[in-house]
């Protein structure tokens, strides 16, 4: 139900990306509870026709993340494509669990989104820009100017670029964990029949389980692409962590 991956991916980036002026960081806890808690909370405790019903629940639900994720477009004033990814992918839980459509087209989508964006970071290392660079190797993480001077200087340009192409795969790795667990994730929990007060409360288990089960694996294999990242950089340019790391 929950934008899960752009959630792991926007989570990964400010963790790596050193604050900058004028620019507020998100709160974890606050990702947490707008996107996890509170919706898992409302399907769980509120879907009984004694209080919001089953499908006004599930629009209020929905309403938080959906809310969340739009925030970049309507607040910020600046397109982020994982949150626009997250509220797509929210609108289809929602459409298809107002519809009554079968749980199994969920469980389909669940693994889908991930799954295209796994496939994208594939493919587009046969481009001029490929996505690795976007997830890690970017001005806002690395001062990329010095990595490029001190490789070009040591001969050591096309080993880098097979770095980034190993790096790459790694991070596919992490999109394609997460469609999985999406996937099996989905298919385990959502076993009721759309519209009723059993097949809520699994939508908010599946949510609630949606950050240890997929969240924290696909983080994990994303920091491990970083940190093969960082030591090739030691490698071939000589520079160390302090030094290649952009806090301006």
């Amino acid at each position: 139900m929950t934008d899960t991956t752009s959630r792991t991916s926007e989570s990964t980036s400010q963790q790596n990306n050193p604050a900058q002026p004028g620019k507020k960081r998100e709160s974890l806890w606050g990702n947490l509870l707008i996107n996890i808690i509170i919706p898992t909370l409302i399907l769980s405790k509120l879907s009984g026709e004694d209080y919001l019903g089953t499908r006004l629940a599930l629009v209020v639900a929905l309403a938080f993340p959906l809310i969340y994720g739009l925030k970049d477009l309507l607040v910020k004033r600046e397109f982020n494509a994982f949150s626009a990814l997250g509220a797509v992918s929210i609108l289809l839980t929602g459409g298809i669990s107002l519809l009554e459509l079968d749980p199994q087209y969920i469980a389909i989508k669940e693994a889908a989104i991930p799954g295209l964006i796994g496939l994208a970071t594939v493919l587009s290392m046969k481009t001029r820009f490929p996505l690795v660079r976007t997830f890690l190797y970017n001005d806002k993480v690395l001062k990329t100017d010095l990595i490029a001077e001190r490789l070009h200087s040591a001969d050591n340009s096309a080993a880098f670029d097979r770095a980034l192409r190993n790096a790459s795969y790694l991070v596919a790795a992490s999109f394609f964990l997460s469609s999985f667990l999406n996937y099996v994730l989905a298919k385990w929990l959502l076993v009721s029949p759309p519209g009723t007060e059993a097949f809520n409360a699994e939508l908010g288990k599946m949510t609630a389980l949606s950050f240890p089960v997929i969240a924290l694996p696909a983080t994990v294999v994303m920091a491990g692409a970083l940190m093969y990242l960082f030591r090739r950089i030691r490698q071939l340019t000589g520079l160390d962590f302090e030094e290649v790391i952009n806090a301006n």
